[in-house]
């Protein structure tokens, strides 16, 4: 009896875990949506809620990862329960991660507000994170549902994240060679599109935590990037 309501105890409290997980991954989706939804109307307000809401991302990340470290000290969990926890913490940060992007392309959007489009770009942005968002979606619905199959779908899917980030770029630094007025939106709306394509990369780390968790396969250190640009960032504003 006593052994059983161990096990019910634990499964209990990670349980608690995962329910904040996936409330912060909506809101990370949200956040997302929003800010480019805040971009393309011009809306400031709307940007400006995306900035203060990201201290709900990062309020449920600092509770999941104490819960997680309590629940690895008084438990001491072993095989695919130590799995669980540890991926969970390690997928908590990469959300925390996606509100930060979000967050960032939310800065930026009184910058460019009232200056002209550049051939579509805003709309390109939409459907690029729409794309992002469908991957941290069916992400986060592997590592519910343990399945396998869908996480590595999602992995595989950030290659074209990355190509639609090379197009857009590609655009951009056209634009900006033919006229130099468009050079600081371009460098706005590039630096948008670089944090949406990190996001795909977090959604694809949290798919392979999902792989990891079921199968005890670690995540490949050297995943192949279809990002050809040189530009690297961590979401400086």
């Amino acid at each position: 009896m006593s052994g059983k309501h161990i096990v019910s105890s634990f499964d209990r409290d990670l349980e608690a875990i995962q329910a904040k997980v996936m409330r912060m991954g909506g809101l990370a989706e949200v956040a997302m949506r929003d800010a480019v939804q805040a971009l393309e109307l011009g809306d400031l307000e709307m940007a400006e809620t995306v900035r203060r809401n990201d201290a709900a991302i990062d309020a449920l990340n600092e509770e999941i990862r104490a819960s997680a470290a309590q629940l690895l000290a008084l438990r001491a969990p072993t095989a695919i329960d130590l799995r669980v926890i540890l991926s969970v913490m390690t997928i908590s940060s990469s959300l925390e991660r996606i509100g930060d992007y979000a967050k960032n392309i939310a800065k930026r959007v009184s910058a460019i507000s009232g200056q002209q489009q550049i051939n579509g770009s805003y709309g390109t942005l939409r459907r690029m994170t729409q794309f992002v968002i469908s991957m941290l979606s069916d992400a986060l619905d592997s590592y519910i549902q343990h399945n396998v199959e869908l996480a590595r779908d999602v992995s595989d899917r950030d290659r074209e994240a990355d190509q639609m980030y090379n197009t857009l770029f590609r655009s951009l630094l056209t634009h900006m060679m033919e006229d130099h007025r468009n050079i600081a939106a371009g460098m706005h709306l590039h630096f948008m599109a670089k944090n949406i394509e990190r996001c795909g990369d977090h959604a694809t780390a949290i798919a392979e935590q999902t792989i990891y968790m079921v199968t005890g396969e670690k995540p490949a250190d050297d995943r192949p990037k279809a990002d050809v640009t040189a530009t690297t960032m961590e979401g400086n504003a």
